[in-house]
């Protein structure tokens, strides 16, 4: 805020002081504040400069070493502790039971017995009391190893008649019972923490049981695969029923263990089934797996376990079914019953189910249906792909039907022939399911994609015709430049692509394919549906068919690169009369590879190739003419000059001005365009090329030559030009002109020098070499002292 400075008054009113008085005032207090802040920096110096010296010359004490941090917690020292004891006993016990059992009699074993086991499994009772739940843990489990030690010890001396296997069977079946009761029994304790070991050691023992019994009866394979199902049931209500986080871990990984392993064993009983009854049995284990799989994802509160669970039950279903129907049919239609099955469980969504149960079927059948459409890829590949075979054997004569023709250098898969059925049901599925939602184009492009590749698996697959086979891939080459897609046109592509390779087999065919393609697509252009794709791809057939012309005409390749340049030259007369620039570039593209293709084919015959060269040049300076193809015209210019060039060797023209003024002249033409254009254009780039051109390898021919004619020539050249460029004050004739002519000088008078340099004494190069760069000093710095005299002139007129 701004400081006023009031004063009293006679009459003891206060008034603000004039502006000088003021300002004073304020100066002389800004002086003291100024004054305070120097004295305390300074003060400020002083106070931290004693302070670093005592630090300096203060001892630095050791630091005080505490004790070492413990590497074990003192619970996890108590744990480990614990457990060992229990494993020593259970050791000992082993031991006591395995090797000193002998030497008692029965009733010192009963005592024995009776007596460590009750106080192994009773000292618990009391150690939970006190508060000792890990200790109390320890001998629980030395109380169940015992009880496992006294089934044994039971078999070797009460039981010894009875069958190893149901004996098994019925002790596990006792000690899951018993160490059930045992865990409920502490968990029921007033005040007393449940154990965690009795009950999920029950658990563990509870899956053998139904297998053991299964095995102990003679079952076969059914019966040992319904135990492990019916297991793996047990197991998964008792993952959904208890609340125990380890009773439930146990039951989880029981229940995909016994799970796993009894759908493992019915699909192996299910493909080994050689009539309906097997089948049927493997299915009706498929049900049961289906239903506990089912089961639990209808009643699991988790979504994402729900919906998997029923992934695997509807896989389970379909699975089951097509195993039965497979018995039924023969290898062909062994996929689409699976895949029927698969199709059918989305019969079974339109029922009153929770949404996660929903989306697993749901992803069941799609599952099916991809697994199906996998299935159909080789055969697809070949009919796509097996045509290309045809480049290499061409008009080699027609296949006797669809499938040799795509097998020419291939194999059929076996047991293909309903592939075009299985691809039509994915598809009539994919356009049908989606209906009403967001999804819906995409699963009709799907739908699009399969129904086409169905379409060209049918003539392999069904073994029609080639003729029938050309007509079909034509037909369906035409009905998808229908719609106005990008999958859709793609499609058209991929099967022109097959259709053209298939017609090489027999010239008539070729030749019948080739135009009808050419006219489809240039119809599919007219009604822009993707014109660019479209017109490119006429023009490319139109290219293959002018070829095709010419073997039909039995002509060499370099006469039917004339034919070829029927193509270039409609490019470009289509090019300008397009209205969309995509149009305009892709057909010109076009034209310039089928150019480019004349030309190859010429290459052999250099007179046929310098005309096919011309004429691209024609055709380019043609197209140069429109507005925003001016940089065409060099592309032109270079054609010309190639097809100059090719005439001349075809010629055995051996002189090089021949070569390089056809280049020259056009160039300083133009150089002297753009100067009268642009007269701040620099002379290097206007006639340094075109100069060049000419006299650097005119240059290089008069050295190696031994006659007089073409250096006088080369010098009377290069004088004009030196004289021109002087005359005009251009920097490029004047230097290319006198460097060119001083050297073809000194290759004239190189004899003349070399026989006076062996004359003279070898210092009178040197004096002489000094002497010229003395007078050219001279000369230099008169010239700057003129240069300086006009300028003071100047500047005293000034």
């Amino acid at each position: 805020m701004p400081c006023e400075v009031t004063r009293p008054t006679l009459q003891g009113m206060t008034h603000t002081p004039p502006p000088a008085e003021e300002l004073r005032l304020l100066d002389a207090e800004l002086w003291r504040l100024d004054a305070r802040r120097a004295h305390l920096l300074v003060r400020r110096a002083q106070l931290v400069g004693a302070l670093q010296s005592a630090q300096r010359v203060q001892p630095v004490s050791p630091t005080p070493v505490g004790p070492s941090r413990p590497e074990a917690t003192a619970p996890g020292v108590q744990n480990v502790l614990l457990l060992l004891g229990g494993i020593l006993l259970t050791i000992a016990a082993m031991v006591f039971t395995l090797v000193s059992w002998g030497h008692l009699g029965i009733a010192d074993r009963a005592l024995v017995l009776g007596a460590v086991t009750l106080t192994a499994l009773g000292t618990p009772v009391v150690l939970l009391r006190r508060g000792l739940r890990s200790t109390a843990e320890s001998v629980a489990g030395l109380g169940l190893a015992l009880t496992v030690l006294d089934t044994y010890a039971l078999h070797e001396v009460t039981f010894t008649a009875a069958d190893g296997m149901t004996y098994l069977a019925t002790a596990s079946t006792v000690l899951s019972a018993v160490w059930v009761a045992y865990g409920s029994a502490l968990a029921a304790l007033p005040a007393a923490t449940p154990l965690r070991l009795p009950l999920p050691a029950a658990l563990v023992v509870a899956q053998l049981p139904l297998l053991l019994w299964g095995f102990a009866t003679g079952g076969g394979p059914h019966t040992i695969t319904a135990a492990l199902l019916l297991t793996a049931a047990f197991d998964t209500v008792v993952a959904l029923r208890v609340s125990v986080p380890s009773v439930r871990l146990v039951a989880v990984g029981g229940a995909f263990g016994t799970g796993g392993a009894g759908v493992l064993t019915t699909g192996l009983l299910s493909l080994s089934a050689t009539g309906p009854s097997a089948a049927a049995r493997a299915a009706a284990l498929f049900l049961l797996a289906a239903t506990i799989a089912l089961g639990a994802a209808w009643f699991t509160p988790r979504p994402g376990l729900a919906t998997g669970s029923a992934t695997v039950g509807g896989l389970l279903l379909a699975t089951g079914a097509g195993g039965v129907l497979r018995t039924w049919l023969p290898g062909d239609w062994l996929v689409p019953a699976y895949l029927a099955c698969g199709i059918a469980l989305l019969g079974g969504v339109r029922g009153a189910l929770p949404e996660p149960v929903r989306r697993g079927v749901v992803r069941a059948s799609a599952a099916v249906q991809a697994g199906a459409v996998l299935w159909t890829l080789p055969a697809v590949g070949v009919a796509l792909l097996g045509p290309a075979s045809w480049v290499w054997r061409a008009w080699s004569g027609a296949p006797a039907d669809a499938r040799d023709a795509a097998t020419a250098d291939a194999l059929w898969p076996p047991y293909s022939a309903t592939v075009p059925l299985v691809l039509a049901a994915v598809a009539a599925v994919a356009a049908l399911a989606f209906r009403g939602t967001e999804r819906h184009p995409r699963a009709l492009t799907v739908a699009l994609t399969l129904t086409w590749a169905a379409v060209m698996v049918i003539p392999p697959a069904l073994e029609l015709p080639y003729t029938v086979g050309l007509v079909l891939y034509g037909v369906a080459a035409t009905a998808l430049l229908g719609p106005v897609t990008r999958t859709a046109t793609g499609l058209a592509l991929l099967t022109s692509l097959c259709l053209g390779f298939l017609s090489l087999a027999a010239e008539p065919a070729t030749l019948a394919v080739l135009a009808s393609l050419t006219v489809l697509f240039a119809a599919a252009a007219w009604r822009r549906r993707l014109a660019p794709v479209s017109a490119a791809a006429s023009l490319v057939y139109a290219t293959g068919l002018m070829c095709a012309v010419g073997a039909s005409l039995n002509w060499q390749p370099q006469h039917t690169a004339l034919l070829v340049l029927v193509v270039p030259v409609a490019a470009a007369l289509i090019a300008p009369r397009t209205a969309d620039p995509a149009v305009t570039a892709a057909v010109e593209a076009t034209g310039a590879g089928a150019g480019l293709l004349a030309v190859g084919l010429a290459i052999a015959d250099p007179p046929l190739l310098a005309l096919v060269l011309a004429l691209c040049g024609v055709i380019a300076a043609g197209t140069a003419v429109r507005p925003g193809r001016r940089p065409v015209g060099y592309a032109a210019a270079v054609l010309f000059l190639a097809a100059t060039w090719v005439r001349l060797a075809a010629w055995d023209v051996a002189t090089p001005e021949a070569y390089t003024l056809p280049v020259t002249v056009p160039a300083l033409l133009v150089g002297a365009l753009r100067r009268h254009r642009d007269p701040e254009a620099s002379s290097w780039t206007a006639y340094g090329p075109g100069l060049a051109a000419t006299l650097m390898p005119s240059l290089l021919a008069a050295w190696g030559d031994a006659h007089w004619t073409r250096p006088l020539l080369l010098g009377a050249a290069a004088l004009l030009v030196t004289l021109l460029g002087a005359r005009h004050r251009l920097q490029a004739p004047l230097l290319l002109g006198g460097s060119v002519l001083t050297l073809d000088a000194l290759h004239e008078l190189a004899p003349y020098l070399v026989q006076v340099t062996d004359a003279l004494p070898r210092w009178v190069p040197p004096a002489l070499a000094g002497l010229l760069l003395l007078a050219l000093g001279a000369t230099y710095e008169q010239r700057l002292r003129d240069v300086r005299r006009v300028r003071e002139v100047l500047g005293r007129m000034n």
